[in-house]
């Protein structure tokens, strides 16, 4: 009975040492949140260069926001990453549309005034502070009974 009791407590030791060390292990689910959010980087989810800008594209989308970078193939409020130094362009290709874009007060780019614009207004700013940010980003139809859609919260890095 000792012996059964003895290998019981071993093999519910080792299980508590395998789920602790998976768990520490575990990625974030925000790229933002990892040690080097920057070595995420990859030509596959950098948007634009020194002499292209990322335009970037924000639609209403259900009750949130839908972010989009000018990258092939990119996914709604997908992680991206931009050089510094690099335009970015934010529009919608919504007709009779709107957005906004807040960093709060720890903004990459100049100017870091929140970011306003609409279909007829696209809104260009330089990527300037390296890091990885965290925004809100809106989206509305000018007239909509509803208003503004809710924020997403999409993550982009800012590489040196």
């Amino acid at each position: 009975m000792r012996k059964q009791l003895r290998s019981s407590y071993v093999a519910v030791l080792t299980a508590v040492m395998i789920l602790g060390s998976t768990l520490a292990n575990a990625k974030s689910k925000y790229a933002c949140d990892e040690p080097q959010p920057a070595d995420l980087c990859n030509a596959a989810n950098t948007c634009g260069s020194d002499s292209k800008p990322c335009v970037v594209d924000i639609r209403k989308s259900g009750y949130g926001a839908s972010v989009k970078p000018g990258i092939p193939n990119a996914k709604s409020n997908q992680f991206f990453c931009v050089k510094a130094g690099t335009s970015v362009v934010w529009s919608t290709s919504s007709k009779n549309g709107g957005f906004s874009v807040s960093f709060g007060t720890d903004s990459p780019f100049t100017p870091d005034d929140p970011i306003l614009g609409g279909g007829s207004k696209p809104v260009s700013v330089k990527a300037q502070t390296p890091g990885c940010y965290k925004y809100d980003a809106g989206a509305f139809y000018s007239g909509a009974v509803y208003g503004m859609s809710g924020g997403s919260k999409p993550e982009l890095v800012i590489l040196p």
